[in-house]
């Protein structure tokens, strides 16, 4: 009995990866090791530096947040699998970590929305751009895709909860997520799909109507602008956003659209790394690559810390030579006496 079901089972195998287990283990620890590093220090540039303190770095670090909660949620538990014989998870620890991949992938995927929106107020209204985007309607948009995320993983955990699973236990993917373990439900799994479609389709749809309308406003705007610098300032501040976008919904589309069936689980391996571990690392790059503003901003931040090493490696070359000469003038005293 577990979470108020009938189930049998208390507790999963996750199949995983059966091949190459070391190579793939120093290979996700390096691509974990990069995403904390590089999101981590995206959020303590934002925070650092005045100059970001804008909507866009605002959401972006919130961005930077998620993908490193996304991750957690799920790497550490692979990375410990690739290294037992058994990858075992128990039935509540299996609920949970869905609940919180649940919560972290749906509000990231709202929140690349809003950040399309942001973008078309900034190139439609410049000059109102910090007065319609003001902190307080930053944080409320935030929040809302927070409480979104929230909401979706909340049902999909509810109706998970209401499944009896007898036997097997073997869950063929390397964490757990509805449609590999709808296959092993002994229940009926009806109302479990028809919530996945209607949750995860209104969720997907509704955001890329959004983003496609905004960047289609985008678009509309750049094309009045006269100058060709112009023009390409304007699109270029949209580029890393665009290129996020493609990388999450690209994966997250085939993870969620494509047909369940056991001869697609490898398929659904491959987009879920993809979708969990993979983009999570990329998206410091892409905007730290492809924004002007992060990349000066970073040169400035590297330049101040190599001046204050050197200035202090300067300063205590001081002190040395300035104990070496008082001991050579001591010596001499010394020997004058």
């Amino acid at each position: 009995m577990a979470g108020g079901n009938h189930s049998s089972v208390t507790e999963f195998v996750l199949l995983g990866f059966t091949g190459l287990r070391e190579l793939l283990f120093v290979t996700f620890l390096l691509i974990y090791i990069t995403t904390l590093v590089g999101n981590l220090g995206m959020i303590i540039l934002i925070k650092t530096n005045s100059q970001l303190h804008v909507p866009m770095y605002f959401f972006l670090s919130h961005l930077s947040f998620l993908d490193i909660c996304c991750s957690s949620s799920i790497t550490p538990k692979l990375l410990s699998g690739l290294l037992a014989e058994r990858n075992k998870i128990s039935f509540n620890g299996c609920i949970t970590q869905f609940f919180f991949f649940a919560v972290f992938g749906t509000t990231e995927a709202i929140l690349l929305a809003v950040m399309a929106y942001d973008r078309y107020v900034a190139i439609r209204e410049p000059l109102h751009h910090t007065a319609a985007m003001s902190h307080g309607v930053c944080v409320q948009l935030v929040v809302g895709s927070y409480a979104a995320g929230s909401l979706n993983a909340l049902v999909h955990t509810s109706a998970l909860l209401r499944l009896s699973f007898c036997g097997p236990n073997l869950v063929n993917h390397f964490y757990c997520e509805i449609p590999p373990l709808l296959l092993l439900s002994c229940s009926d799994t009806w109302l479990n799909e028809m919530a996945m479609a209607v949750c995860v389709g209104f969720i997907i749809t509704t955001s890329v109507v959004a983003i496609v309308v905004s960047y289609a406003c985008i678009l509309l705007s750049i094309w009045r602008i006269r100058s060709a610098e112009g023009k390409h300032a304007a699109f270029s501040t949209c580029t890393s956003h665009l290129m996020a976008i493609a990388l999450f919904y690209g994966s997250a589309a085939f993870l969620y659209f494509h047909p369940f069936s056991r001869h697609t689980e490898d398929q659904g391996k491959t987009a879920s790394i993809f979708y969990t571990v993979v983009t999570p690392m990329l998206n410091p790059f892409i905007y730290s690559l492809r924004n002007k503003e992060v990349r000066s901003t970073l040169r400035r931040a590297m330049n101040k810390r190599l001046s204050c090493v050197y200035s202090h490696g300067a300063r205590s070359n001081q002190t040395e030579a300035g104990i070496t000469c008082h001991s050579g003038i001591s010596r001499r005293n010394k020997a004058g006496t």
